[in-house]
């Protein structure tokens, strides 16, 4: 009876926690654990931690055209009551994404792939469609949030994947990999908002063509954005086919395109990674802002942004971190390691390494019925009035073989003085006007591309290197 009991109580229970809610886009009644007040206060809560990972890139100019479009479009959207936000990410990443509640990025590396204001205004659409559907929400109630893809491609050993998370501001941030059916919807979405604010929503499909020429010279990979989306291809037929509908029976029929002024816009902009930074060159990593250097194990992958450095093998066998701390003694950091991770220590010892005071420590975290975990080498280091905490971990049958790659790098943690490596400057994006009609290779040529950089150059235009240009065309190069 007991049992029978349990097994009906449970069930009632969780079906008066989920409330019927009405979604503001289908008219459909939908299960959802959370109010709309609780969605907005979920991004409300994460927005921090987003830009601490990827920090803001400064840029008054298109900020505010970000913002004027953002909110242009939020009035006429199915959800005009609530508070937006939008915001540029200091990432080369290509991806944009939207939080619960309004919260909405674009990433520099996204936006310099753009061509036209109004493949910018499909995505837009995109990211906004996603608050209006809920779908957010709708993804929690089944249970099947994912975490924010923060170290890339990189694949580290699901035994101390959590542990990605060591830094303090705490980076378990929760980025949805919506359905196929949302993003189908968000399509749609992204091409009624761009289209009712007076965008040709064609564009947005020509965007997808960018997307494929990408996961075609990449061998089949797919950047952020859109890499567990549905094939760019198909999408980029199904959104022609819905802008076609969008723009029949219209008043208007001058959709823009803007072209001219959003590449005129984007003149100037950081291209590709920026190494003032940190960036990796033969196997070192160097930091000009913080002025320090190390060196990272031959083949492992590193992902670097404004919180952390991660390092990780191809076999995902052991992984590695760098971050910075909020403690004021090398003591406190390692004790609030312990603690913050369920860490138990196996030894600690004071060092001076390269005229730095560092505490190295030892600690572990096992199942006590299977004996099976994972081993933590980490150094906290002193340096410019900060202490850094550098992480390796492997499990517990792996640490042996994977010690020796963590002292490498951290043992040689270092104050980097090479001139040549501090004012390493980043790529830009500058913006030329056809001299006469020609070739967009014929005309990269002239302009001293590295042959090498061709096809690059060709899918940030979105074009193809036959693609003729008429005399006073504006196009992109990739300078210093």
């Amino acid at each position: 009876m007991k049992k029978f009991t349990a097994k009906v109580t449970l069930p009632l229970m969780l079906l008066l926690l989920i409330s019927c809610a009405v979604n503001p886009v289908t008219g459909r009644k939908e299960m959802m654990f959370f109010s709309e007040a609780e969605e907005i206060a979920m991004g409300r809560e994460s927005d921090p931690e987003i830009l601490k990972v990827y920090g803001l890139y400064e840029d008054n100019r298109m900020q505010q055209f970000i913002n004027a479009k953002g909110q242009e479009m939020a009035r006429i959207s199915h959800r005009p009551e609530l508070t937006y936000e939008f915001k540029i990410l200091d990432s080369p990443i290509i991806n944009a994404f939207a939080l619960p509640g309004g919260y909405v990025y674009f990433t520099r590396g996204i936006l310099t792939y753009f061509n036209n204001e109004a493949e910018f205004a499909g995505v837009l659409g995109h990211e906004i469609g996603h608050v209006t559907a809920r779908h957010s929400a709708k993804q929690q109630t089944k249970a099947t949030l994912a975490e924010i893809l923060l170290i890339g491609g990189m694949v580290v050993s699901p035994a101390f994947q959590e542990f990605a998370d060591l830094a303090e501001g705490g980076l378990q941030l929760l980025f949805l990999k919506f359905s196929r059916d949302n993003e189908s919807q968000s399509d749609q979405l992204g091409v009624q908002y761009s289209t009712a604010i007076g965008y040709d929503a064609h564009h947005m499909a020509n965007f997808f063509n960018t997307l494929k020429q990408m996961q075609d010279d990449e061998g089949g990979g797919l950047p952020t954005f859109l890499s567990t989306h549905p094939d760019p291809a198909d999408r980029y037929k199904k959104v022609n086919q819905w802008a076609d509908v969008a723009q029949q029976g219209q008043l208007r029929s001058d959709y823009k395109e803007s072209r001219d002024s959003y590449l005129q816009m984007i003149d100037g902009m950081i291209y590709g990674e920026d190494p003032r930074q940190g960036y990796v060159e033969n196997d070192f990593f160097y930091h000009p802002q913080m002025r320090f250097q190390f060196p990272i194990p031959a083949g492992w992958q590193t992902e670097n942004s404004a919180s952390q450095v991660e390092m990780a093998p191809a076999d995902g066998k052991a992984y590695m971190i760098l971050t910075l701390t909020d403690a004021k003694t090398l003591t406190a950091a390692a004790d609030s390691t312990l603690v913050n991770f369920d860490l138990t220590q196996v030894e600690r010892k004071s060092l001076t390494l390269n005229n730095m005071p560092v505490l190295a420590m030892v600690s572990e975290q096992v199942d006590p019925d299977t004996g099976e975990g994972i081993r933590v080498l980490s150094y906290f280091i002193s340096y410019a009035n900060q202490i850094f905490a550098f992480h390796g971990l492997a499990e517990l049958a792996d640490f042996d073989q994977q010690v020796a790659y963590f002292n490498q790098s951290m043992r040689n943690f270092k104050v980097l003085t090479d001139p040549s490596k501090i004012n390493k400057k980043p790529e830009h994006l500058s913006i030329h006007r056809a001299g006469s009609t020609s070739t967009l290779q014929a005309l990269l040529v002239k302009d001293k591309v590295p042959s090498e950089r061709l096809k690059e150059h060709a899918v940030i235009n979105g074009m193809g290197l036959e693609q003729v240009l008429n005399t006073g065309s504006l196009y992109k190069v990739i300078d210093k």
